[in-house]
């Protein structure tokens, strides 16, 4: 894609859903999840990251964010999380992508400053392992969206609208209790804000007899 012709937004955007497809496929990695033979290690804005490339798992990371691209270019998404669930469907750990992609930035984007801020995301990413917690037999995840509003609302049209079609509702089930929440990395700096951290039930969770069966 011709940055050259992109908004600001939009060629931040091109960034961000890039490095969201690799920093998903590290997080998975990360957790164990499938064998190591399901990825391939890469360098990536001058990191050593693990890339997914089992078909299905590589196309399933990269519909995902690819199809998130407009609808952070108009500042939509507020949230990316992958979610790791127990047998029963309940959360037992989030990895947070919290984004804010500036609408009023007009000057033109430099990329390379972007990814400069963007690797030490990946960075922490590769040490992050002791942050984590060992995920129950049968477990499952996905990724998941959270939206500051509905997109068909936001004059999200043409081609665009069948993108957001593809987003539905998710039945993840809440925590009872607040989480714990550890901060992994941040950025401050207009055109664009992230935040990532894990969030994991509180201690008291498995206490609380409303979350019992």
């Amino acid at each position: 894609m011709d940055q050259k012709n992109q908004t600001p937004q939009g060629q931040i955007a091109q960034v961000v859903v890039e490095f969201l497809e690799v920093a998903v496929s590290c997080i998975v990695f990360l957790k164990g999840f499938y064998p190591t033979c399901a990825f391939e290690r890469r360098r990536y804005m001058n990191v050593v990251v693990q890339k997914a490339v089992h078909p299905q798992l590589a196309g399933y990371i990269h519909s995902v964010t690819i199809g998130l691209l407009p609808f952070i270019q108009k500042g939509l998404v507020e949230r990316v999380v992958v979610i790791f669930y127990d047998k029963d469907h309940i959360p037992v750990e989030k990895f947070v992508f919290k984004l804010v992609v500036s609408q009023s930035y007009g000057s033109n984007i430099e990329p390379s400053s972007l990814e400069f801020a963007l690797r030490a995301f990946l960075i922490k990413l590769t040490v992050a392992e002791p942050l984590t917690k060992p995920l129950p037999p049968d477990s499952s995840w996905e990724i998941a969206a959270y939206f500051r509003s509905l997109p068909a609302a936001d004059g999200v049209k043409d081609k665009e609208d069948g993108g957001a079609q593809l987003w539905i509702p998710t039945d993840t089930k809440m925590w009872m209790q607040p989480p714990q929440i550890t901060p992994v990395k941040s950025m401050g700096c207009d055109p664009l804000k992230m935040q990532l951290y894990l969030e994991q039930p509180s201690p008291a969770e498995a206490k609380d007899p409303a979350t019992q069966p």
